[in-house]
């Protein structure tokens, strides 16, 4: 936990004294006993208060429950404002002091990446947890799961005629090939069936499929089915139309997420602990970083009775900000008999300059993370993106083409974070 983190000393003779300054919000908090080298208890809960009031005093009509009040002298705690933040909390805690067993203890199993073996004079592709970093640049994912990952490695190589054993090859014509050549389904470099040249072409189709989710193999199918359709050739562009198909149900197989491990880099919003900011994630590089705070005062969230797409439709802080002060206000305007300035108006780009910044700062670390941290993180990745629409919180952002953040597609997801806030505060 971070040096400034909110903690105080309990005394088993009277846990109510302790356990009554405790907020009752989410928490990751860690119990310290008297000897410095006994390991501290780390858990997370969404009351921190109701939680070790379990803990930490005794209850005669639960003996079974935990008790760890005999052994506790120190409550250390980091409030958080989602279970995204909590797990990542939980994670750096348990990885200071456990280092690789924190993943068995979190149950954070390697993700699955479909692998193209480019370093092999006859590439092919295979399914594997642990692709290396030499190799980032050919490892795709990651999946939800290592059966979702073997279904698109062979969905995929059913669209081309890629190689599907695993020998080492030394092509001799007397090699008696497999089933796959027969059946015309791979080029059979085995008993030089095709020239090297022929396959590493096929070999780079594959790559390039991989890399962009199918949308290489798309964009050539779809123009040369226009261009025979253009032309009166309808039983051609039937036959490219149905082709055109096959390669998007293998392309809906693969979600946004999955890309190249090198080049896997998203935006990710989350609630923060503190209801006038928005908790901003960063992934790359193999890495978690984070929280950044994006601060919402002076913003407008959407009016969704209306059915505006504004962001800035209703008003959501009512106190002004040191940013953007009206240049042409009186005195008399700036303090009103209230006490309370009316909203201003923000200027164009500072919503974006605030992203920025925040990014920034979740950038400035440069430093490799260690296997057990990429594994960590990755896994903390995949699970949160898989779940279930109705269950997953916040928001993700992938980069545009050119490597750029969707700055104004960001600021708007800032706020429909922002308004699930509040009408989750509403409810409560």
């Amino acid at each position: 936990m971070p040096i400034d983190s909110p903690s105080l000393p309990f005394d088993p003779a009277d846990p109510k004294a302790a356990l009554a300054q405790l907020p009752q919000t989410p928490a990751v908090f860690a119990l310290y006993g008297e000897e410095a080298h006994f390991e501290p208890y780390i858990g997370r809960t969404p009351n921190l208060r109701g939680r070790l009031e379990r803990l930490l005093q005794p209850s005669a009509k639960h003996p079974r429950r935990l008790q760890l009040a005999g052994r506790v002298r120190r409550i250390v705690w980091q409030l958080t404002g989602s279970d995204f933040e909590s797990l990542l909390v939980q994670f750096e805690m348990l990885e200071k002091i456990h280092g690789a067993k924190c993943l068995e203890r979190m149950h954070l199993g390697a993700p699955s990446f479909v692998r193209f073996l480019g370093g092999n004079p006859y590439p092919r592709i295979t399914v594997t947890n642990r692709p290396s970093q030499r190799e980032a640049d050919w490892a795709y994912g990651p999946f939800p799961s290592r059966a979702a990952a073997e279904r698109y490695a062979e969905e995929a190589l059913k669209l081309f005629l890629l190689r599907r054993c695993t020998d080492d090859l030394d092509p001799n014509p007397g090699h008696p090939g497999c089933v796959y050549s027969e059946m015309k389904m791979c080029l059979a470099p085995c008993y030089q069936g095709c020239t090297d040249e022929r396959y590493g072409e096929e070999a780079a189709a594959v790559e390039s499929f991989l890399a962009s989710r199918g949308d290489s193999r798309l964009v050539v199918l779809r123009a040369e089915r226009d261009q025979a359709s253009a032309n009166l050739e309808f039983e051609s562009a039937a036959a490219l139309h149905a082709q055109v198909q096959r390669v998007e149900s293998v392309r809906s197989l693969a979600a946004e997420l999955i890309r190249p491990m090198s080049q896997l880099r998203c935006v990710i919003l989350q609630a923060s602990a503190n209801p006038d900011e928005v908790a901003v994630f960063l992934f790359e590089n193999g890495r978690l970083r984070g929280p950044a705070a994006f601060s919402t005062l002076g913003m407008r969230i959407q009016n969704e009775q209306s059915g505006s797409t504004s962001l800035f439709a209703q008003p959501m802080a009512v106190e002004p900000i040191p940013e953007a002060p009206p240049p042409e206000a009186s005195p008399a305007e700036a303090l009103p008999e209230a006490g309370i300035a009316p909203p201003v108006k923000l200027p164009r780009g500072l919503l974006e300059g605030r992203l920025e910044t925040a990014l920034a700062s979740l950038a400035e670390s440069s430093a490799a993370p260690s296997a057990t941290v990429r594994q960590g993180h990755l896994a903390l990745l995949k699970r949160w993106y898989y779940r279930p629409e109705i269950r997953r919180t916040g928001e993700i952002f992938f980069p545009e083409g050119e490597g750029h953040w969707p700055a104004k597609a960001i600021v708007r997801g800032v706020g429909r974070v922002v308004a699930k806030m509040l009408t989750s505060s509403d409810r409560s």
